[in-house]
């Protein structure tokens, strides 16, 4: 074999494994926001905030800026309260962060209100689980 074909070889099979690894991490990042969306729906706020990384800010328009997996199961914990449930996303879209992991924008809607993601940053951690490292959204209106 010569050292052309060998080293198209290693760029082939290192090509391989760089889309083998963006796929299981677009795979963990769909899997942490279905995994939430189903707490959500189950008014489980706990859960809500378990597919956050630890100290995760959450940017949620217009109620304001929550740091940390307390502060934001105590403002899904108030949402559930309210009566909203039954989150559905729509025109969702995934890109790669600068950095690590994949951002995620979309449309949502619930029972009660409506609104848009301007941006989830989901990071794979140690775990081998996706969280979300930051999350940016906003209610747009009531239904």
């Amino acid at each position: 074999m010569s050292q052309s074909s060998l080293a198209n070889g290693v760029l082939e099979n290192s090509a391989l494994e760089t889309h083998t690894l963006k796929n299981k991490v677009l795979e963990a990042c769909q899997q942490g926001i279905a995994i939430w969306q189903a707490a959500f729906n189950k008014q489980d706020a706990a859960g809500c905030a378990e597919q956050y990384s630890q100290n995760s800010v959450m940017q949620a328009q217009p109620f304001g800026t929550f740091t940390g997996r307390d502060e934001i199961q105590t403002f899904w914990q108030g949402i559930m309260d309210q009566g909203f449930s039954q989150v559905e996303y729509s025109d969702v879209k995934w890109q790669a962060a600068e950095g690590q992991g994949l951002i995620l924008t979309a449309s949502w809607t619930m029972n009660k209100a409506f609104g848009v993601v301007h941006k989830e940053h989901w990071v794979v951690e140690a775990d081998g689980k996706a969280r979300l490292l930051s999350d940016d959204f906003e209610i747009q209106g009531e239904r």
